[in-house]
Protein backbone atom coordinates (compact mmCIF):
# COMPACT_ATOMS: atom_id res chain seq x y z
CA UNK A 1 0.00 0.00 0.00
CA UNK A 2 1.09 3.62 -0.64
CA UNK A 3 1.25 4.93 2.59
CA UNK A 4 0.35 8.65 1.45
CA UNK A 5 -2.81 6.89 0.47
CA UNK A 6 -4.77 6.02 3.52
CA UNK A 7 -7.97 5.32 2.21
CA UNK A 8 -8.87 2.36 0.10
CA UNK A 9 -11.85 1.84 -3.20
CA UNK A 10 -12.28 -1.37 -4.03
CA UNK A 11 -14.57 -2.92 -6.91
CA UNK A 12 -16.64 -6.02 -6.28
CA UNK A 13 -17.10 -7.19 -10.10
CA UNK A 14 -17.64 -10.42 -12.16
CA UNK A 15 -15.64 -11.87 -14.71
CA UNK A 16 -18.13 -11.10 -18.15
CA UNK A 17 -18.29 -14.74 -19.23
CA UNK A 18 -21.36 -15.52 -21.02
CA UNK A 19 -24.51 -16.95 -19.46
CA UNK A 20 -22.47 -16.95 -16.14
CA UNK A 21 -22.51 -13.39 -15.36
CA UNK A 22 -26.12 -10.60 -15.47
CA UNK A 23 -28.10 -13.76 -15.88
CA UNK A 24 -31.08 -11.55 -15.17
CA UNK A 25 -30.59 -9.84 -18.67
CA UNK A 26 -30.20 -12.67 -20.70
CA UNK A 27 -33.54 -12.92 -21.75
CA UNK A 28 -33.36 -9.21 -22.79
CA UNK A 29 -29.70 -9.26 -24.50
CA UNK A 30 -28.46 -12.87 -25.00
CA UNK A 31 -25.74 -14.45 -22.98
CA UNK A 32 -23.43 -12.42 -24.87
CA UNK A 33 -24.81 -9.28 -25.38
CA UNK A 34 -25.52 -9.35 -20.92
CA UNK A 35 -21.34 -10.20 -20.64
CA UNK A 36 -21.27 -7.73 -22.79
CA UNK A 37 -22.88 -5.03 -20.43
CA UNK A 38 -20.84 -6.43 -17.59
CA UNK A 39 -17.55 -5.98 -19.03
CA UNK A 40 -18.98 -2.29 -20.46
CA UNK A 41 -20.25 -1.21 -16.84
CA UNK A 42 -17.17 -2.72 -15.20
CA UNK A 43 -14.89 -0.82 -17.55
CA UNK A 44 -16.78 2.49 -16.91
CA UNK A 45 -16.44 2.48 -13.74
CA UNK A 46 -12.64 1.63 -13.59
CA UNK A 47 -12.64 4.70 -15.80
CA UNK A 48 -14.17 6.71 -12.93
CA UNK A 49 -12.28 5.34 -10.08
CA UNK A 50 -8.94 6.05 -12.22
CA UNK A 51 -10.12 9.61 -12.40
CA UNK A 52 -11.31 10.21 -8.91
CA UNK A 53 -7.80 8.46 -7.57
CA UNK A 54 -5.97 11.47 -9.75
CA UNK A 55 -7.01 14.15 -7.40
CA UNK A 56 -7.83 12.03 -4.04
CA UNK A 57 -5.12 10.02 -2.17
CA UNK A 58 -6.77 6.41 -2.07
CA UNK A 59 -5.55 2.87 -3.01
CA UNK A 60 -7.74 1.09 -5.95
CA UNK A 61 -8.33 -2.44 -5.56
CA UNK A 62 -10.23 -5.05 -8.07
CA UNK A 63 -12.42 -8.08 -6.26
CA UNK A 64 -13.52 -10.71 -8.64
CA UNK A 65 -16.25 -13.50 -9.05
CA UNK A 66 -15.41 -15.98 -11.53
CA UNK A 67 -12.62 -16.35 -14.12
CA UNK A 68 -9.11 -16.23 -12.68
CA UNK A 69 -6.28 -14.42 -11.91
CA UNK A 70 -4.32 -14.52 -15.61
CA UNK A 71 -8.33 -13.51 -17.10
CA UNK A 72 -8.36 -10.53 -14.87
CA UNK A 73 -4.93 -9.17 -15.20
CA UNK A 74 -5.53 -9.61 -19.12
CA UNK A 75 -8.58 -7.69 -18.97
CA UNK A 76 -7.19 -4.73 -16.47
CA UNK A 77 -3.89 -4.81 -17.53
CA UNK A 78 -2.67 -1.48 -15.55
CA UNK A 79 -1.70 -1.68 -11.90
CA UNK A 80 -4.77 -1.88 -9.88
CA UNK A 81 -4.57 -4.79 -7.91
CA UNK A 82 -6.75 -8.21 -8.60
CA UNK A 83 -8.23 -10.78 -6.52
CA UNK A 84 -10.55 -12.66 -5.86
CA UNK A 85 -14.14 -11.96 -3.60
CA UNK A 86 -13.11 -15.49 -1.58
CA UNK A 87 -15.98 -17.63 -0.55
CA UNK A 88 -19.26 -17.25 0.79
CA UNK A 89 -22.44 -14.63 0.30
CA UNK A 90 -21.90 -11.08 -0.28
CA UNK A 91 -21.94 -10.51 3.57
CA UNK A 92 -19.06 -12.67 3.88
CA UNK A 93 -17.19 -11.22 1.13
CA UNK A 94 -17.85 -7.54 1.91
CA UNK A 95 -16.41 -8.43 5.18
CA UNK A 96 -13.47 -9.96 4.41
CA UNK A 97 -12.18 -7.03 1.78
CA UNK A 98 -12.69 -4.49 4.78
CA UNK A 99 -11.09 -6.81 7.29
CA UNK A 100 -7.65 -6.89 4.67
CA UNK A 101 -8.25 -2.84 4.06
CA UNK A 102 -8.31 -2.08 7.74
CA UNK A 103 -5.02 -4.45 8.97
CA UNK A 104 -3.67 -3.07 5.80
CA UNK A 105 -3.82 -0.14 7.54
CA UNK A 106 -6.41 1.96 5.58
CA UNK A 107 -8.60 4.84 7.72
CA UNK A 108 -11.28 4.93 5.25
CA UNK A 109 -12.18 2.21 3.04
CA UNK A 110 -15.24 1.96 0.28
CA UNK A 111 -16.99 -0.63 -1.63
CA UNK A 112 -18.98 -0.38 -5.19
CA UNK A 113 -20.05 -2.39 -7.63
CA UNK A 114 -20.30 -2.13 -11.17
CA UNK A 115 -24.01 -2.01 -11.68
CA UNK A 116 -24.42 1.19 -11.55
CA UNK A 117 -24.64 4.04 -14.23
CA UNK A 118 -24.88 7.02 -12.22
CA UNK A 119 -21.97 6.70 -10.28
CA UNK A 120 -19.80 9.17 -10.78
CA UNK A 121 -16.15 10.43 -9.15
CA UNK A 122 -18.22 13.58 -7.38
CA UNK A 123 -20.14 10.42 -5.28
CA UNK A 124 -16.88 8.49 -4.59
CA UNK A 125 -15.82 11.74 -3.09
CA UNK A 126 -19.11 12.60 -1.26
CA UNK A 127 -18.61 8.75 0.52
CA UNK A 128 -14.97 9.66 1.47
CA UNK A 129 -15.90 12.78 2.83
CA UNK A 130 -18.51 11.67 5.09
CA UNK A 131 -16.21 9.00 6.55
CA UNK A 132 -14.47 11.99 8.23
CA UNK A 133 -17.59 12.43 10.27
CA UNK A 134 -19.28 9.59 10.02
CA UNK A 135 -18.69 5.75 10.63
CA UNK A 136 -20.75 4.37 7.77
CA UNK A 137 -21.61 5.41 4.18
CA UNK A 138 -24.16 3.86 2.28
CA UNK A 139 -25.49 4.69 -1.04
CA UNK A 140 -29.10 3.53 -1.55
CA UNK A 141 -29.96 1.73 -4.73
CA UNK A 142 -33.29 2.32 -5.73
CA UNK A 143 -34.14 -1.62 -5.65
CA UNK A 144 -33.55 -1.52 -1.76
CA UNK A 145 -29.99 -2.54 -1.89
CA UNK A 146 -27.22 -0.39 -2.02
CA UNK A 147 -23.87 0.54 -4.65
CA UNK A 148 -21.90 1.54 -2.34
CA UNK A 149 -20.99 0.91 1.44
CA UNK A 150 -17.71 2.70 3.17
CA UNK A 151 -16.37 2.47 6.91
CA UNK A 152 -13.63 3.92 8.54
CA UNK A 153 -13.34 1.64 11.27
CA UNK A 154 -14.16 -2.52 10.98
CA UNK A 155 -17.39 -3.64 12.33
CA UNK A 156 -18.03 -7.31 11.25
CA UNK A 157 -21.09 -7.58 12.86
CA UNK A 158 -23.23 -5.10 10.17
CA UNK A 159 -22.99 -8.13 7.75
CA UNK A 160 -25.02 -10.41 9.61
CA UNK A 161 -28.15 -11.37 9.44
CA UNK A 162 -28.59 -9.20 6.21
CA UNK A 163 -31.31 -10.96 3.81
CA UNK A 164 -29.05 -10.59 0.68
CA UNK A 165 -30.88 -10.59 -2.76
CA UNK A 166 -33.31 -9.30 -1.29
CA UNK A 167 -35.16 -5.59 -1.74
CA UNK A 168 -34.44 -5.06 2.34
CA UNK A 169 -30.76 -5.29 2.45
CA UNK A 170 -30.65 -1.39 3.39
CA UNK A 171 -33.28 -1.37 5.77
CA UNK A 172 -32.12 -4.18 7.52
CA UNK A 173 -28.11 -2.77 7.18
CA UNK A 174 -29.29 0.39 8.90
CA UNK A 175 -30.84 -1.71 11.68
CA UNK A 176 -27.89 -3.65 12.12
CA UNK A 177 -25.92 0.19 12.48
CA UNK A 178 -28.36 1.48 15.06
CA UNK A 179 -27.62 -1.92 17.18
CA UNK A 180 -24.07 -1.47 16.68
CA UNK A 181 -24.11 2.58 17.25
CA UNK A 182 -22.51 3.46 13.83
CA UNK A 183 -23.57 6.65 12.74
CA UNK A 184 -24.07 6.95 9.22
CA UNK A 185 -24.65 9.12 5.99
CA UNK A 186 -26.91 8.59 3.21
CA UNK A 187 -26.24 9.61 -0.44
CA UNK A 188 -28.66 9.94 -2.73
CA UNK A 189 -30.44 6.76 -4.40
CA UNK A 190 -29.53 5.43 -7.57
CA UNK A 191 -30.35 2.94 -10.22
CA UNK A 192 -28.66 -0.80 -10.57
CA UNK A 193 -28.95 -2.33 -13.67
CA UNK A 194 -29.79 -6.18 -12.50
CA UNK A 195 -33.12 -6.72 -14.84
CA UNK A 196 -34.46 -5.73 -17.78
CA UNK A 197 -36.47 -3.19 -16.94
CA UNK A 198 -33.63 -1.32 -15.40
CA UNK A 199 -31.76 -0.99 -19.47
CA UNK A 200 -32.89 2.80 -19.79
CA UNK A 201 -30.43 3.57 -17.47
CA UNK A 202 -27.47 3.00 -19.18
CA UNK A 203 -27.55 5.66 -21.34
CA UNK A 204 -26.53 7.00 -18.26
CA UNK A 205 -23.33 5.80 -19.07
CA UNK A 206 -20.52 7.88 -20.71
CA UNK A 207 -17.08 9.20 -20.89
CA UNK A 208 -15.84 10.61 -17.04
CA UNK A 209 -16.53 14.00 -16.27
Amino acid sequence: MDKDRQGRLILFTRFPEPGRTKTRLIPALGAQGAAALQRRMSEAIIARMTEFAAGYPVNLEIRYAGGNQEAMEAWFSDDIPCMPQGEGNLGDRLRQAFAQAFVHGDRRVVIIGADCPGLTPAFLAQAFAALSRKDLVLGPAMDGGYYLIGLNRPAPSLFSGIPWGSGNVLTATLNQAKILNLSNHLLEPLADVDRPEDLRHIDCYSDPQ
